[in-house]
């Protein structure tokens, strides 16, 4: 049981000594990073469902 105390114990002052922590701009520009990748692979994955969609509709038209 000693032993997990001094996990905890030892992951605490981890968290307080060593680990740097980004400043508020670097998040901010963290964010606004991850949200514009995300819009572009979305609008991308879209794309390819959209054109894709087209693609198999105009095969069964074919079809008909």
């Amino acid at each position: 049981m000693n032993k997990i105390g001094n996990y905890f114990k030892e992951s605490y002052l981890e968290l307080q000594e060593k680990v740097t922590w980004p400043t508020w701009a670097n998040l901010q520009q963290s964010t606004l990073i991850v949200l514009v990748a995300t819009v572009i692979i979305t609008a991308m994955v879209w794309i390819m469902d959209f054109s894709s969609n087209q693609f198999v509709k105009l095969i069964y038209s074919l079809f008909k």
